[in-house]
């Protein structure tokens, strides 16, 4: 029999995020506490720029747009948002989506699927994705089971499951 397998990934939907980012673009625009202030949210490139006349009202838009992506599904893991820099009159906060698994990252999952799972299961690296492998497919979603559990600091989904 052959063996049964899936794939570990950290994808972000690229139309949901920028569903999102309208979202909060529209709410800060019609907000009464935002107007005259400077706010918005849009998109740089492939980050995320985030600009206020206060480092909170700067906070308050990253607040709003982190509520969006929730609502889209998009984990808050996935977003990696750098700290208010003042910028001339004006304070801006730089974010990014996170896509793929880092290979420090990919380390950890294997080797916690390596300690705490099924010994029948074997996990290999490819990229910035793992594979599971093994011939019981028990054992895989206990593997799921194991990770969903565990508090790493990346959003897991698991495709390619046969």
């Amino acid at each position: 029999m052959a063996d049964s397998s899936f794939d570990i990934v950290s994808k972000v939907d690229q139309q949901e995020a920028d569903n999102a980012l309208n979202q909060a673009r529209k709410e800060v625009e019609q907000r009464y506490d935002f107007k005259g202030t400077g706010a918005s949210v849009a998109w740089s490139g492939e980050q995320i720029v985030i600009t206020a006349n206060s480092e909170e009202r700067a906070k308050a838009v990253l607040d709003v747009f982190q509520s969006k992506l929730i609502k889209r599904g998009i984990s808050l893991k996935s977003l990696e948002t750098g700290d208010p820099v003042a910028s001339g009159k004006e304070f801006r906060i730089v974010s990014s989506l996170k896509n793929g698994i880092s290979s420090e990252n990919a380390k950890k999952i294997s080797k916690l699927i390596r300690d705490e799972g099924p010994k029948s299961v074997k996990s290999q690296i490819q990229g910035d994705e793992l594979r599971v492998q093994s011939k019981s497919r028990d054992d895989l979603q206990s593997v799921i089971a194991l990770l969903k559990g565990a508090d790493l600091d990346v959003d897991l989904q698991f495709i390619n499951y046969r």
